[in-house]
Formats: structure tokens, sequence, C-alpha cells
């Protein structure tokens, strides 16, 4: 039961009595047939399936020192090698969803992984429960459970005096008994919501109201919890026309708690203003789920790449120098990103309890370069292809009696007319249909505001050993 296959992946997930909502009806039945769900939930399983085939197991399955084996996401790294091999853990995986999965199981995993390598940070503080934190990974270690989560508030007013408002959305405790504490409120944004075992749920830094200031974990089905889903981005649900969207769009929605009652046995931390700030900052949240991010980065990076290079050899294009310039500018990305990850891994250091923390300088520069070179990746595709990136009929078009005719005026240099199809479909798909430009937005967020990781590189950058160098010349 350690390491879990698709189908149970499946049945636990249909078995289920979550509450969520699309397009004004609450999903009945399995979620993992409904047309919204059930292609990143299929994409999903099929992760899951990978950790049993043979020739993934030494990467994707790991034994402690206990004897106990699981996924190799949920290690927590005490050598070089734990390391090295949770990104390659990651990437065989984002290999599989050509890194369009932001929210794959690993992501979470490793969360809670960080969380429960950062307890000490709660141990003898008011209000809190380190205990929880180490139960539930080990349930969630034996189980292989899957999780969603949620931290970031609404928008409503996103002001510094938002803590006065006595109309708040935001999700907070609103009483405490001995059954647990209460829960009302919104969070917002729960990738995969509804779709996984478990929510991770927990305050954004900067809290200073105390009711908001909380962490836990409860099954995605807790009475009181609703999970309101935005639109599908799923496309016609024929692969042809919508290669990737059928199959990896994860669905985001919103988190509402109506009197939610969380158990105690469930509480990481409440009513703590410094333990949820330090908590954010000073674990190990940011060290390890940026090593996972920058790792699935990478792949992703390599797989837009190879789009925009077939794309420049279908319409017999690369002897033009603007061409090899755009295909220069993703190649550099790409290497800068696999030369900062590794960097980070050269630069681990271990604290005193043994855990090896991946250095955070060289990974906040990739998440933060990224976050600007994912959306020119994108406009590459675009001018590269130009005119063929609009004019796509559907392949019910090339299955009609003017289909033979069709594909001869749409081939490609030593293509047909249904591969160069294909592959301008995959490339729309990726760059210019809803799925393909909430990628786009989803990457110049996914760990935060640009303007804020920036800030934070300057903020615990280590000036020195530049100034001392700059000082040396000014005193000569």
């Amino acid at each position: 039961m350690a390491v879990i296959s698709g189908d149970v992946y499946k049945e636990r997930i249909d078995g289920l009595q979550q509450n969520v909502w699309i397009e004004g009806k609450k999903v009945e039945g399995s979620i993992s047939s409904h047309p919204a769900f059930k292609g990143a939930i299929q994409s999903q399983a099929e992760l899951y399936d990978l950790q049993g085939e043979q020739k993934h197991s030494d990467v994707l399955v790991h034994t402690d020192e206990a004897g106990r084996t699981f996924g190799t996401s949920y290690l927590i790294p005490k050598t070089k090698e734990d390391l090295e091999k949770r990104r390659q853990m990651v990437q065989v995986w984002a290999r599989h969803t050509g890194g369009l999965m932001g929210r794959s199981p690993d992501y979470m995993n490793t969360v809670l992984a960080a969380f429960t390598a950062s307890v000490h940070l709660l141990e003898g503080e008011e209000n809190c429960f380190p205990e929880n934190i180490i139960n539930l990974y080990n349930r969630a270690v034996k189980h292989d459970l899957s999780f969603t989560h949620t931290f970031i508030n609404p928008q409503n007013n996103r002001s510094l005096l938002v803590f006065m408002d006595d109309e708040t959305p935001n999700a907070r405790v609103v009483d405490c008994n001995d059954d647990g504490m209460v829960v009302h409120g919104a969070k917002l944004l729960a990738t995969q919501g509804g779709m996984t075992d478990e929510i991770i749920v927990f305050s954004p830094p900067g809290v200073i109201d105390e009711s908001q200031a909380f962490a836990f974990s409860i099954p995605s089905d807790t009475k009181g919890l609703t999970f309101a889903c935005r639109r599908s981005f799923v496309g016609n649900g024929n692969r042809f026309d919508s290669p990737l969207s059928n199959r990896f769009d994860e669905m985001d929605s919103v988190v509402m708690f109506d009197h939610v009652v969380v158990p105690w046995d469930r509480v990481f931390y409440y009513n703590n203003n410094k333990v949820a700030n330090d908590f954010f900052i000073k674990s190990y949240f940011a060290p390890f789920t940026m090593h996972q991010i920058v790792s699935r980065q990478v792949v992703k990076t390599e797989f837009a790449l190879g789009v925009a290079k077939l794309i420049v050899d279908a319409i017999n294009i690369s002897e033009y120098e603007h061409v090899q310039l755009k295909l220069a500018e993703m190649i550099k990305g790409l290497e800068c990103a696999r030369a900062l990850l590794t960097q980070s891994e050269v630069q681990a250091e271990a604290d005193e309890r043994g855990v090896l923390v991946p250095a955070r300088t060289p990974l906040y520069v990739a998440v933060t370069s990224f976050q600007e070179l994912y959306p020119r990746m994108t406009e590459i595709i675009e001018l590269l292809g130009a005119s063929g990136m609009v004019c796509l009929p559907h392949e019910e078009q090339l299955n009609s009696s003017i289909g033979c005719e069709l594909e001869r005026y749409m081939r490609g240099h030593d293509l047909t007319g249904r591969d160069k199809l294909a592959l301008f479909n995959l490339a729309s798909d990726l760059c210019m249909s809803q799925f393909g430009t909430r990628q786009t937005l989803y990457e110049r967020f996914f760990f935060g505001d640009p303007v804020r990781l920036s800030k934070m590189i300057t903020g615990f950058y280590n000036f020195e050993s530049s100034t001392s160098f700059a000082n040396s010349f000014l005193k000569s």
C-alpha cells in the first residue's frame, strides 16, 4: 500500500463524498468520469502507475533506513544522493506531462516533507502541535496520499488595513471547542481541488489577524468544505484538436469553509502570528518546493524548445538569422536553469538535524527568471508558427470528403498535412488556447509575486564577498 497504482488513486478519489461545483452544478457520481476532471485524473493516475514499472522503480521508489518503502517525492534528503534522486524523480514524472502539471503529487508531497523537516520551529510554541505534522507525514507515506493546498486570500481587499475589515471573506477561526477549531470564510487558489485525498490549508506570510494564523490538513470531503471550480479548459475533448488541455488541465477552485470543524489532531498551529510567519519563511518550504519547481520547469523548457524546433523544421525556416536567435534565446534559458538547479545541489548544506537543504539563492534566481522566460518562450513559438497557428481545422475536417485535398494544402516540409496539423495543434494548445494562456499566467505567479520574490533575493543575499572585493580595489 506504500506505493499505490493509478487505479487505487482513482478508486479513492471516486470514493470520496467531496462537494465540488462546476458550471452551476454539483459534481455527482464518479469525478474521474466528469469531462472537466477525467483527463487530469487519468494523467495523474498514469504517474502513480510509473511507480510500479521496473525501469523507474530505482528512482520513483525509496526505501529508508527503517525499511519503509514509499514514493521518492516524500523523501526528506539527508545526502547529495537523496537530493539528486528527488530531482530525477520529479523529472521522470514531469517528462510524462511535459512539465504542464504544476500540482502533480510530487509538489504537495514535497511541501509535506518540508513541513515535517521543519517541525522544530513549532516545538514549545503556543497553540502548536508539531506531532500532528509528523503523524500526517507518516500516514501519507504509508498510504501514498494525494494533496492539494490553499493559502491565498481572496482578492477583494489587498490593502494593508484589511485586518480591520469586519466583513473580510478570508478563511478564519471563528470558534474553538472540544471537537476542534471552527473555520469559516474562503481561500484560493486550490489547484486540483476535489481531485485529492486531502487539502492542506495554511496562512500566507505577513498575517496580522490572529484568527487567520493557522495551518491544518483535512480530508477533501470534510463537512462544510466546498470547491467552487473555474470553467473547464479541456477544449472539445478530441485528443487531436486539444492534445494538451485534453490531458493536463488541472482544475483550479475557490475553497469555501462553511463553519468547518477541524479536529485538534489535524491542526498544526493556530492563533499565533509569529509562528504563522516564521513557519512560512524560516521553514524548508521555500528551498524544498523550489527545488521541485525548478526540476519541473527545466523539463517544461525543454519541451517548449522541442516544439519550437519542430515548427522550424516543419516549415523549413532554420536558415533565417532571427529564427536562430529565437532558438538561442530558449536554449540559454534552458541551460541556465539546469546550471542553477545543479548549483543548488552543489551548495546544499545539512542542518543540525542532518537534513540536507538545497541552496536558496540559485533556486530563487531560477524561479524568478522562469517567470520572465516562460511567457517569452510561448511568444517565440507563436512568432515562429505565425499564420500556421491560426488556421487549424478540426480533425473532423480531415475525415470529411474534403479531407484529402485539405491535407495536401496543409502539408509541411517533409511532413504530411495531418502530421503538420497535429504539431501546430500542439503548439497552439500550449500557447494560445485557454489552457495555454492559463499555463502562462500560472508560471508568471507560480511561487508568488515576481517583485516580492526579487526583493527577497536582495534581502537575504550575502553581499560581503562582492563588497570586500570592490573595497580592496578602493583601498589600493
